[in-house]
């Protein structure tokens, strides 16, 4: 009998796809008649997109932007850790604190939230703090402690504790239990461990959904607008507004947003590998707390 031959010796064909690198060129199509279209059509007027792109109240708007973005992200994360320790604690009134609040704030509307707050002076018109059945040390108007700017960061940064208080809980409990009760047998505190050990750990869990949230607050940050603050889409409609070029004006907008959020995901993109580079496995971690 004639011995089959191996395998190996046979060459490979590769299999055609055909519709793959016609729907590619079809799309290559539609978007270079994009491309032209806009660059050709009077209506996008790209000269005042260009004019306006760099304006200083368009620039002032961008700051105001990020200084939101960032402000709420604090207290955000913060926040987040602090409600996931106590809905992970074995008090079972921390829990339901921890429990209620997340209800609360991922079951009612950011924009709600925002006008709440922007409006609280009207059913707590003053701010008191003292000692009970005692003199009081300080009493102020709600307005004028509440402004705008606070109004936004306390409307958008505690619905996104509410949110990382859940991508926080999810990342510690993926650090598994033999950690903890290593790091105890070597001698750390239950608050070493946690700073040392779980969290480090939990980062790399934690870190690239944070990054998706951080991006989403830099977009959500446009709704200030309803609550009188300029932020960069307060900008663009004050503009529009004594000029009336309003799309043109949204271009700018949207623009300064699309590269900010490219920046952000390149950012989060080299977060991510240096965690990923950094996770050396758990005896070293043990080590390195234990140290």
């Amino acid at each position: 009998m004639t011995p089959t031959p191996a395998v190996a010796d046979e060459p490979i064909v590769r299999l055609r796809h055909p519709w793959r690198w016609l729907a590619a060129i079809l799309i290559l199509i539609v978007l270079a008649q994009i491309v032209v279209y806009v660059a050709t059509t009077d209506a996008f007027r790209l000269d005042l997109v260009a004019q306006y792109f760099f304006d200083q109240r368009v620039l002032n708007g961008v700051v105001t932007t990020l200084q939101l973005t960032v402000l709420a992200m604090l207290v955000g994360v913060v926040g987040g850790v602090v409600l996931a320790v106590m809905r992970m604690s074995d008090n079972g009134v921390l829990r339901a604190v921890a429990g209620g609040f997340v209800w609360v704030f991922r079951g009612t509307p950011v924009l709600v939230q925002l006008y709440l707050w922007f409006y609280l002076g009207t059913v707590l018109p003053k701010v008191t703090l003292g000692v009970p059945f005692g003199p009081t040390l300080f009493t102020a108007s709600t307005s004028d402690l509440i402004s705008p700017l606070t109004a936004g960061i306390l409307g958008l940064g505690l619905n996104e504790a509410a949110y990382m208080a859940e991508i926080v809980r999810g990342g510690i409990n993926s650090v598994d239990r033999g950690q903890s009760e290593a790091a105890e047998a070597l001698g750390l505190t239950p608050g070493q461990t946690f700073r040392r050990v779980v969290l480090p750990q939990a980062a790399r869990v934690i870190v690239p959904p944070t990054g998706n949230e951080v991006i989403t607050m830099l977009k959500l940050s446009s709704l200030v607008t309803i609550i009188g603050m300029t932020d960069l889409l307060g900008a663009v409609q004050q503009i529009s507004a004594r000029n009336l070029q309003t799309f043109p004006l949204f271009e700018v907008a949207a623009l300064w947003y699309l590269l900010i959020t490219s920046i952000l995901t390149v950012g989060q993109g080299m977060l991510e590998r240096r965690f990923a580079r950094g996770h050396r496995g758990v005896g070293s971690t043990l080590q390195l707390a234990g140290a």
